[in-house]
């Protein structure tokens, strides 16, 4: 089991990665991929339980969905670093006939990649279908779930949390994460969505939010927490409320760095507040 400083080093690592995979293809999207380091590296380094023999029945195995399939670079990296494949096949991110595209899809058969998830909305869905399997088959692992709090405004979304709540899906977590930040602005300048918490309740989920969702500590003891809700009826939300560009001072606070490349003199800057920890690819 990794310590605290050992699931930061590796965060860290994941930031620098992020930095360098989009300003080498000058393409991509750091500030939510930089937001979510923590949870995805804490998802993968110490919360579910999976083979890195990938088999996309996952058997007996907790599984992950990435809806928001935007912030690939933190996933891949993530992917990489936790033994899907080779941390050197990052530097092929976005390139020609690279199965590291701008979405993680399918068809370029990449270990730990269970669906397309360019188009916004979906992931729940999916995750909720696989969380059905699993009762069938009695495996009582669990399925997990990321989305963005922009990817909210998307109807299928509020389709899926009805059914799921109706259908007593309740081994499945979906955490969203709550930058309040968007491509074109603020999640409230856009199309404000009110209290997301009150809505989970509303559609039957039990929600738990997790404040400080770019501390590793609090990442794991809420999810903790999730895990202990789930079997008890209800599907279960994490409301994780991150910073857009964490790690990265002149990213945050900022919706401008959503899909922004740094270029060089911002790359060499982002890279020293965040020095190599695992050693880069």
């Amino acid at each position: 089991m990794p310590t605290t400083q050992q699931l930061q080093d590796f965060t860290q690592q994941v930031r620098r990665d992020i930095l360098r995979m989009v300003h080498a293809v000058n393409s991509g999207h750091p500030g939510g991929s930089l937001g979510c380091a923590e949870f995805i590296s804490c998802l993968y380094q110490e919360i579910m339980e999976y083979s890195t023999e990938f088999d996309m029945d996952a058997k007996n195995e907790d599984v992950f969905f990435l809806s928001n399939g935007h912030i690939s670079p933190v996933f891949y990296s993530v992917l990489s670093r936790s033994g899907f494949f080779a941390v050197e096949e990052l530097a092929t991110f976005r390139k020609l006939d690279s199965r590291l595209q701008g979405h993680p899809t399918t068809h370029e058969h990449l270990p730990g990649v269970r669906i397309a998830s360019g188009s916004l909305g979906q992931g729940m869905s999916v995750a909720i279908g696989t969380a059905e399997a699993k009762k069938l088959n009695n495996d009582t692992k669990i399925v997990y779930t990321l989305h963005g709090d922009g990817e909210l405004q998307e109807g299928q979304i509020w389709e899926a949390a009805m059914y799921a709540s109706a259908k007593k899906v309740d081994n499945l977590i979906s955490t969203i994460d709550v930058n309040e930040k968007q491509i074109d602005g603020t999640t409230d300048d856009v199309l404000a969505m009110g209290s997301l918490k009150a809505k989970f309740e509303a559609f039957g989920w039990d929600v738990l939010e997790v404040k400080e969702g770019n501390d590793i500590e609090a990442i794991l003891a809420g999810v903790s927490e999730a895990k202990s809700r789930t079997g008890k009826g209800k599907p279960v939300c994490i409301l994780l409320y991150t910073e857009m560009g964490n790690g990265v001072d002149f990213m945050m606070n900022t919706h401008a760095w959503h899909g922004k490349a740094p270029n060089d003199e911002q790359l060499a800057l982002a890279l020293d507040q965040n020095p190599a920890t695992l050693g880069d690819y």
